[in-house]
């Protein structure tokens, strides 16, 4: 059991450009050592490239593309009897947000490329045509809780 109480969700303002609070989220993940400012540019330049190569509107297409990678289950450790199973568990739509940016910017972050507005605008498509690393990271959660579902029913049990 925690000790203490659950810490309390901050309120998000939405982006400048976009009003949106998914881009406000996605813009913080994306920022390192606090340089908001850089992490904006990198976005908001992945985001206009987005626009100029899907020929619509950048946001949705954004969206579209978080929707893509975010993951319905996944396993957890779990220990019963001394051992320990991989139990399959839904996902919490916080948590599915949190693992789809983590998995898009591990992604971005690890392609070759020129600026980081460019490598995240290549893997944006690259998802919105199934393709990408974090499409394969998304693919690889859902084929191991497939693969551990025979432990489903140890996901029931609470001490």
């Amino acid at each position: 059991m925690p000790r203490g109480k659950r810490a309390p969700k901050r309120v998000i303002t939405p982006d400048p450009v976009y009003k949106s609070e998914l881009l406000t989220k996605f813009i913080n993940f994306v920022m390192l050592d606090g340089k908001k400012s850089t992490a904006q540019r990198a976005v908001y330049g992945a985001l206009e490239i987005l626009a100029e190569k899907k020929k619509g509107d950048a946001l949705k297409t954004f969206e579209a593309a978080i929707e893509a990678v975010r993951p319905q289950v996944e396993v957890r450790s779990r220990r019963v009897g001394g051992a320990n199973y991989q139990v399959p568990m839904p996902v919490s739509g916080y948590r599915q947000n949190t693992l789809a940016f983590r998995w898009i910017i591990a992604a971005t972050r690890a392609r070759k490329g020129n600026s980081m507005k460019e490598k995240l605008s290549s893997e944006l498509l690259d998802i919105l045509e199934g393709v990408g690393g974090s499409i394969k990271k998304k693919e690889d959660v859902h084929r191991m809780a497939d693969a551990n579902k025979a432990f489903a029913h140890f996901a029931r049990f609470r001490r």
